[in-house]
């Protein structure tokens, strides 16, 4: 099965949606028919049963996701008509990546830098080679970046290293990433993708309405408490235990072998 257009493409590997950023002459910058590709991508993958894990990633070696693609901003942004016509695109395609209900893990080669780290952001787990570098360099071009990125950053490194990431707009290296929990683990670049597809097969093994809950929760701590649905929470909690799964993986244990969950 593939989905999205030939910049943004998505491809279904068993257990696994590959959604590959695939501009590898701009360094996967991301164009407005990209943006616009993403949600039927993920709703996709979403909808289907058998796709327990979604995979970003992109295409080539030089990077991940170099940010937005400046070269068509006279065509794509000329005027106050055609920049809120982009804006809208884009805040749909990270609404859509940051709502993903199932675990997604972004596979990064090279550079993740500016709206790149932002769309790594919006993934649970980040995965990265030894020679692969991060920034947000928004400092250095005067741009103003929103409080939503800067939400989204400081959730995961604490407002401090945050920063420093927007405060010197430096490239962090991979070491750097790592000791800091920009990203959870770092492969020589030959080993990436068998170690992201481990990790995908781990986290696909295990009960997809128990993951389902547990990623609703995290999310829900991380708004404002008078913002918290904690009823959505309970609800996904209970149908954990109102599952056939959940009477699979008792039955398994006393078995002694590997539960076999449906996602219901």
């Amino acid at each position: 099965m593939e989905l999205g257009i030939e910049t943004l493409v998505g491809r279904k590997d068993g257990p696994i949606g590959w959604m590959t950023f695939n501009n590898p002459l701009r360094r996967n910058a991301v164009s407005l028919d990209m943006w616009r590709a993403i949600p039927d991508v993920l709703a996709a993958f979403e909808a289907d049963p058998e796709v327990r894990v979604v995979v970003f990633t992109g295409a080539g070696d030089r990077a991940f996701v170099s940010g937005a693609d400046i070269s068509q901003f006279e065509a794509e942004r000329s005027d106050a008509t055609a920049e809120a016509r982009y804006s809208k695109a884009s805040a749909a395609a990270n609404a859509a990546m940051a709502g993903l209900s199932k675990p997604s893990i972004a596979m990064i080669r090279g550079y993740c830098i500016g709206g790149g780290l932002a769309v790594a952001l919006t993934c649970d787990l980040r995965i990265c080679t030894e020679e692969s570098r991060f920034a947000i360099p928004a400092a250095r071009l005067g741009l103003g970046y929103g409080f939503a990125g800067v939400k989204a950053l400081i959730d995961v490194v604490g407002p401090s290293i945050a920063k420093e990431i927007l405060f010197t707009a430096r490239q962090f290296s991979a070491e750097e990433a790592l000791r800091v929990g920009l990203v959870n683990r770092v492969a020589p670049a030959g080993e990436l993708e068998g170690l992201v597809r481990d990790y995908a097969a781990m986290i696909g093994a295990n009960a997809p309405l128990t993951l389902r809950a547990a990623k609703l929760a995290a999310r829900e701590a991380l708004r404002d408490p008078e913002r918290r649905r904690l009823a959505d929470v309970e609800a996904a909690v209970a149908a954990c235990f109102d599952s056939a799964d959940f009477k699979e993986g008792r039955t398994a244990f006393m078995e002694k072998r590997a539960p076999q969950f449906r996602g219901a």
